[in-house]
């Protein structure tokens, strides 16, 4: 399985990220996730979330629950970008990219790479209020 991990304080791209798209014939699914920020957190409106990561372990965990996903479904690829830094409401914080050979195997693929990721990474979030 191709992976690519990118735990980055840049904006996600998400349309030069659709382009890099490479899937082989014999795949037929791919799923895309793109997790924004909401204006809203735990009832309390909010501008932004500062996103901190422990990057190294962060990787690691990555890469133990990209493992895991190998070994429960035929995934040929899987894109993951994660931003940290400021991110403001509606400018997206995650992306996230499977390729498989069924819509079935990728989408359950991606939701508990997501699950997986909220659980065990060290990827922290820190509301910042509004002042209104």
């Amino acid at each position: 399985m191709k992976r690519q991990i990118i735990i980055t304080t840049e904006q996600i791209d998400e349309a030069a990220l659709l382009k890099q798209r490479v899937a082989s014939q014999e795949m037929g699914a791919v799923v895309y996730f793109l997790g924004v920020v909401r204006a809203t957190e735990e009832g309390k409106a909010i501008t932004a979330i500062e996103y901190e990561a422990f990057r190294l372990m962060a990787e690691h965990q990555f890469e133990l629950i990209l493992r895991d996903v190998e070994k429960r479904w035929p995934v040929e690829s899987v894109r993951l970008v994660h931003r940290v830094g400021r991110v403001q409401v509606n400018e997206p914080s995650l992306w996230v990219e499977l390729i498989a050979p069924h819509r079935g195997e990728a989408f359950a693929a991606c939701e508990f790479l997501i699950d997986e990721m909220k659980r065990v990474v060290p990827i922290w979030k820190k509301p910042v209020l509004s002042r209104s």
